[in-house]
C-alpha cells in the first residue's frame, strides 16, 4: 500500500499544483486617476532632478534646507523619540506578522496526535477489558483552488504597505510640526525682544514726561498716556513669555522628551533664505506623496478582499492526512503497527439566502469608497501643492511691503519724537507713531515666520521626500 502511494504522490502534487493556479476575481489594474500636467501656480517648465537633488535624493532630511544645525537636532529627536512615530512603526510590524500568519494558510499544516483508550466491548469481542493506543502525525491541506487565501495574502501584503507609507506619512507630519513649532518659537522670542525694546523706549520717555510735568512744562494728560503706553508695552512681556514657555513645552514633547527649555540657532529675521522648488509635475507628486500611496494600497487591499468573498462562494476541497503508530496495549506500543489513512473533503454552499453573493456585493462597495478616498486624497495633495505655492508667492510680496512699513515707521517715530521735544507737535502724534512702529515690527516677524512655514508646507505637500530603495523592492515583492 506505502508502495502505491509512493507511486501516486507526483501525480497527487502535479494535479494539486494544476488546479491551485487560479484565482477568481479581478487583479488590480490601477487606479484610472489621470493628474493635470502641471500645477496652476507652478513653474512652466519643472525640474524634478533638481528637486531630487535638493531634497537628498531618496532621503526625507528636506528640512536641511533652512541650514539651521538646532532644527536638525530637534527634527533627529523628535525620529527617535516621538512616542506617536513609535506607535506606527510597531502598526509595521503588525502588518507582516499577519502578512506572515496569512501567508501560512497556503501551506499544509502538521500536527500530533495521539490518544489512548481501555474498555471492553461486549458487542464486538469478549467481555474482557482492552487497551488502544495511537500516536503519530496528521497533515491537513485546504487546496486554494479558487485562490481565497491567496487573494487574502494580497490584502495583508496590501496593509503591510500602507503601514510603511503610512509611517513616512507620520514621519513627514513630524518633521513639519517640529519645524512649525520652531519658527514659531523663533516669532515669540523676537516679539520678545521687540516688546522689550519698546517698554525699555517708552518708560525713558514716561521718566522724561514725568519729569516735565513736575517742572511744569508737560500736561497730566500727557503723563497719562505715556503711563498708559509703557502699561501696554509691560503687558506685552509676559504675555510673549507665556507663549514661548508654551511652544517650548509643545516642542519638547514632540521630541519626545519632558517640556523644558529649548535652545534655537540664528534669529527669524538672520534665518537664510530657502533655494527655490522646482515642484515637479503633479503625476509625480502621486508617486511620492504618503498619504496619496496609503491610499492606493487600501484599494489593493479591498480589490483583494473581494476576490477572496467571491472565492467563498464556491467549493473548498481539503486534504487530511495520518501517519503513526497503533497497539491494543500501551506496553506494546513501540512495536505497534503502521498506520495510515488519506482522505479528501468538498464542502461548498448550495443554498445559503443569498449571504454569500451579499458579502461580495458589500466588499465591492467598500473597494468604490476606496477609490473615492483615493480620489479625494489625490485632489486634497494637489489643493495642498498650489495652496502652498500661492502662500510663498504672496508671502514674498508681502514681506518686502512689510519691511517697507517697517522702515518708515521707525523714522516716523524717531521724528515724532524729535517734534515733540522740540514742542513742534503735541505727544499724541508722537504715541500713534510709536503704536505703529511696534505693530509694524510684529507684523513683519509674523510674516518671516508665515514665509519659512510656507515653505515647509510646500516641502510636506511634496511628500517630503521620495520611497526609498527598501520601499520600492518591497512593492516589488512577488507573491
Amino acid at each position: 500500500m506505502s508502495t502505491c502511494l509512493h507511486r501516486r504522490f507526483p501525480l497527487i502534487v502535479s494535479t494539486v499544483l494544476l488546479i491551485t493556479g487560479c484565482k477568481v476575481g479581478r487583479d488590480y489594474k490601477g487606479t484610472g486617476v489621470t493628474a493635470p500636467t502641471g500645477y496652476e501656480r507652478g513653474p512652466a517648465v519643472p525640474d524634478t532632478t533638481a528637486l531630487a537633488g535638493l531634497a537628498g535624493n531618496d532621503t526625507l532630511d528636506w528640512w536641511r534646507l533652512f541650514q539651521d544645525p538646532l532644527l536638525d537636532t530637534l527634527i533627529h529627536a523628535a525620529l527617535a523619540n516621538n512616542r506617536d512615530l513609535n506607535t506606527a512603526i510597531l502598526n509595521i510590524d503588525r502588518a507582516a506578522t499577519l502578512l506572515a500568519i496569512s501567508k501560512a494558510d497556503i501551506a499544509p499544516k502538521l500536527s500530533m496526535k495521539g490518544d489512548y483508550s481501555y474498555g471492553n466491548y461486549p458487542f464486538l469481542f469478549d467481555d474482557a477489558a482492552r487497551s488502544s493506543a495511537f500516536g503519530g502525525a496528521a497533515v491537513s491541506w485546504e487546496l486554494d483552488i479558487w485562490g481565497r487565501i491567496r487573494r487574502q495574502n494580497e490584502a495583508a501584503r496590501a496593509q503591510l504597505l500602507r503601514e510603511q507609507y503610512a509611517v513616512r506619512a507620520v514621519q513627514l507630519e513630524l518633521i513639519a510640526a517640529v519645524a512649525y513649532t520652531y519658527f514659531e518659537l523663533l516669532e515669540y522670542r523676537t516679539d520678545l525682544a521687540i516688546s522689550q525694546r519698546t517698554y525699555a523706549l517708552r518708560d525713558s520717555m514716561y521718566i522724561i514726561i514725568d519729569a516735565r510735568f513736575r517742572g511744569g512744562i508737560a500736561a497730566e494728560i500727557d503723563l497719562d498716556q505715556a503711563r498708559i503706553q509703557r502699561a501696554i508695552a509691560a503687558t506685552a512681556i509676559p504675555f510673549q513669555e507665556r507663549l514661548i514657555a508654551f511652544t517650548e513645552h509643545a516642542l519638547s514633547v514632540l521630541i519626545g522628551r519632558t517640556p523644558g527649555r529649548i535652545s534655537t540657532g540664528a534669529a527669524l529675521a538672520d534665518q537664510p533664505s530657502v533655494p527655490e522648488i522646482p515642484v515637479g509635475l503633479p503625476s509625480e507628486l502621486l508617486q511620492r506623496r504618503p498619504d496619496v500611496l496609503a491610499s492606493e494600497q487600501d484599494i489593493v487591499a479591498q480589490n483583494a478582499l473581494t476576490g477572496a468573498a467571491f472565492a467563498q462562494r464556491f467549493p473548498t476541497l481539503s486534504l487530511t492526512g495520518l501517519l503513526g503508530v497503533a497497539s491494543t496495549d500501551l506496553a506494546g506500543f513501540t512495536s505497534g503497527t503502521t498506520a495510515y489513512s488519506i482522505s479528501g473533503g468538498l464542502l461548498g454552499p448550495v443554498f445559503h439566502w443569498g449571504q454569500n453573493r451579499r458579502r461580495v456585493e458589500v466588499e465591492r462597495i467598500k473597494t468604490e469608497q476606496a477609490v473615492l478616498q483615493y480620489e479625494q486624497t489625490v485632489l486634497n495633495a494637489l489643493r495642498d501643492v498650489e495652496d502652498a505655492l500661492v502662500a510663498i508667492e504672496t508671502l514674498k510680496k508681502e514681506e518686502v511691503a512689510r519691511r517697507a512699513h517697517v522702515q518708515a515707521a521707525v523714522h516716523a517715530e524717531f521724528l515724532s519724537k524729535e517734534r515733540y521735544d522740540k514742542g513742534v507737535t503735541s505727544y499724541l502724534e508722537s504715541l500713534e507713531s510709536q503704536r505703529q512702529a511696534f505693530e509694524s515690527q510684529l507684523g513683519l516677524a509674523a510674516v518671516q515666520r508665515a514665509l519659512l512655514s510656507s515653505y515647509v508646507r510646500l516641502y510636506k505637500a511634496l511628500g517630503g521626500g521620495w520611497p526609498t530603495e527598501q520601499d520600492k523592492k518591497a512593492a516589488q515583492e512577488p507573491e
